[in-house]
C-alpha cells in the first residue's frame, strides 16, 4: 500500500511556519517501550493511547509489533485496556487502504483498534473523539514518529504529545517510501539539530498540557534498565 498525498499536512504547514513550537513535543523518547503508561494514566489524566503505526509501532508496511515496540505496547494495553489503545495511521484505515484489509490485518495481529477516518492526520480529530468516546481531548496522548503529522496534530487539540525516533533505519527501513523518509530527516534536525536556532526552541520551549504538570513533577519516562525488564517503574 502507498499513501497518497497529504493535503491537510500541507494545508497546515503555513500555520505550522507561523507558530512553529506546534512541532515541538510534549515528551521525547527513543521508542514507546520507554514510556511510564501508568504515570501518563494517574499523573496527567490521559484516558487513551493514540498510536502512529509504521516506524512506531511496526517496520513500515509491516503487520507485526516491532520487536523494540513490543514492550510499550504490551504495558499500554494492560494500564488502558485493550480498548483504549488504538492506531490512527495514514495509510491503514484511510481512504489508501481499499477494504480497510489492512487495518483489519493489522488489528488481528497488534490487538488494538485501527481508526477509520477519511482526512489524514493533522486531520482527523472527530473520528478519534468518536472512538474513544471522549469529549475532552487533552485526556488523550498522541505517539509517533513525525513531527508534522503526530505531534502536531495532537498539540493543534490540546493533546499529550509524545515523539519517538523511527524505529527501523538503513536496510531495515527500506520499505519506507523516499519522501517520509526525506521530510522526517528534515523534520528531526529541524527540531533536534540547529538550524536557525531550532535547538533552543526545543529546549526552551514549556510545553503546558491540562492535566499534567511536567517532567520536572512527574516524569512520563522509564530507565533503560526499567525498559529491558519488566517495566515496572515508580513515579
Amino acid at each position: 500500500m502507498v499513501q497518497s498525498l497529504n493535503a491537510k499536512a500541507l494545508a497546515t504547514l503555513a500555520y505550522v511556519l507561523r507558530h512553529p513550537t506546534l512541532i515541538v513535543p510534549h515528551v521525547s523518547v527513543a521508542n514507546v517501550s520507554e514510556l511510564n503508561y501508568r504515570a501518563m494514566k494517574e499523573c496527567a489524566g490521559i484516558r487513551a493511547i493514540l498510536f502512529d503505526k509504521d516506524n512506531t509501532l511496526t517496520a513500515p508496511y509491516d503487520m507485526t509489533v516491532h520487536r523494540d515496540a513490543a514492550k510499550g505496547l504490551k504495558r499500554a494495553k494492560e494500564i488502558f485496556g485493550a480498548e483504549n489503545v488504538a492506531i490512527m495511521s495514514n495509510s491503514a484505515g484511510t481512504k489508501d487502504d481499499p477494504g480497510y484489509e489492512d487495518a483489519k490485518m493489522i488489528e488481528e495481529a497488534l490487538g488494538i483498534a485501527v481508526i477509520r477516518h477519511d482526512e489524514k492526520k493533522p486531520g482527523g480529530l472527530d473520528e478519534v473523539l468518536k472512538h474513544f468516546d471522549v469529549d475532552d481531548p487533552a485526556t488523550l496522548c498522541m505517539v509517533g514518529d513525525r513531527l508534522l503529522t503526530d505531534v502536531v496534530f495532537g498539540n493543534l487539540h490540546s493533546m499529550l504529545t509524545i515523539h519517538t525516533l523511527p524505529l527501523c533505519k538503513g536496510a531495515e527501513n527500506r520499505q519506507d517510501n523516499t519522501p517520509s523518509k526525506i521530510i522526517r530527516y528534515i523534520e528531526n534536525k529541524g527540531l533536534y539539530g540547529n538550524w536557525f536556532g531550532s535547538r533552543m526552541l526545543y529546549r526552551n520551549h514549556d510545553s503546558k498540557h491540562k492535566y499534567w504538570s511536567g517532567e520536572k513533577e512527574h516524569s512520563l519516562k522509564i530507565s533503560i534498565e526499567e525498559s529491558a525488564g519488566d517495566g515496572t517503574a515508580q513515579f
